[in-house]
């Protein structure tokens, strides 16, 4: 009996603990509930943080993109400008080989001047080979016009040139002196004077040379090198006025002398005076003006020659005499 009593209050207190267990539960089980939503509130609020730091990311890096962008969209620029640039020299470069190959493309065979005199005091015939006109290359001014050119050539100084510029300027007359670099360096005074007294000095290049032998560079050189150390000495720019060395040149000689803006001037009239040693006399000098004047006439005259100096005064009367303009190369066109 006693066995069974005992049993009976066994199964009395699991009865009770369970019940108790029920009641306790819910309660226990609730606070992983509160728990995980308090994680999870947390969880959405680290979320929304995240977001809001993303947007200030996104935000700090389009701000950060934008200069980036610019400086893109510039150095696009740039290498386009260095395109147009660049197609620009080219577009030069092409323009300056065509036309070296355009100088290129022309003769360059030597050839010497040379005219023909007459008894008539007309124009003289002269080379027809080449078309002087289309390289704004002359021999003669205006043949229906009473008008003499007179020019000189200056090679270096034989002690003459002071007197023929007295005479000129006691006989109102301009004329045009053809000088070299090394006359320029070694007479720079009568060079000014040339200048200050109103006469033309012309290009007669660097060292006087054959210039067909010459390459492209090398004909530039002699004639750009002398006008710039013209203008060093008095200030002002070279007439455009060329007379090649010893009359010889080319077609492509004298292509080369108009790109650079020059006019080539030949002559009508002229005869063996640059020989100082060989000089045959005033008289002679005077007569053979008198006997080959002609409208239009482009007279050649070496400075070196003492016969020229002494006749030049009585030459100049006597052309005034004939009717005769003493004119300006600038007229010729």
């Amino acid at each position: 009996m006693r066995k069974v009593l005992i049993f009976i209050s066994i199964l009395i207190v699991s009865l009770l603990i369970a019940c108790g267990s029920k009641d306790i539960l819910p309660e226990d089980e609730a606070l992983p509930i509160v728990e995980n939503s308090q994680e999870e509130k947390k969880i959405e609020e680290a979320k929304e943080e995240e977001k809001e730091e993303e947007i200030d990311e996104t935000k700090e890096q389009e701000e950060i993109e934008k200069p980036e962008k610019i400086e893109e969209d510039n150095k696009e620029e740039e290498d386009n400008n260095k395109e147009e640039n660049k197609d620009t020299v080219n577009n030069k470069d092409d323009k300056d080989n065509k036309e070296k190959t355009t100088v290129s493309g022309l003769s360059n065979d030597l050839k010497a001047w040379w005219f023909k005199r007459n008894n008539d005091n007309l124009p003289p015939g002269a080379q027809s080979e080449i078309n002087l006109s289309k390289y704004d290359a002359y021999y003669l001014g205006n043949t229906n016009e009473k008008k003499i050119y007179l020019t000189f050539d200056e090679g270096y100084e034989y002690g003459y040139t002071s007197k023929i510029l007295d005479i000129l300027k006691e006989n109102n007359v301009q004329a045009a002196f053809f000088v070299t670099k090394s006359y320029i360096k070694s007479q720079p005074e009568l060079v000014k004077r040339m200048v200050e007294e109103g006469h033309i000095v012309g290009n007669h290049t660097v060292t006087h040379p054959s210039l067909p032998s010459k390459s492209n560079e090398e004909v530039e050189f002699e004639i750009i090198e002398t006008a710039r150390y013209f203008e060093e000495l008095t200030g002002k720019a070279m007439d455009p006025f060329f007379r090649p060395p010893a009359g010889e040149y080319s077609e492509r000689t004298l292509q080369i002398t108009k790109d650079l803006g020059y006019k080539t001037i030949f002559w009508s009239m002229a005869y063996k005076d640059w020989d100082v040693n060989n000089q045959p006399g005033k008289e002679a000098a005077y007569n053979h003006v008198v006997s080959n004047h002609h409208p239009g006439a482009i007279i050649l005259l070496h400075a070196v020659s003492s016969s020229n100096t002494e006749a030049l005064d009585d030459i100049i009367k006597y052309l005034k005499g004939q009717g005769y303009e003493f004119a300006s190369l600038y007229q010729i066109n």
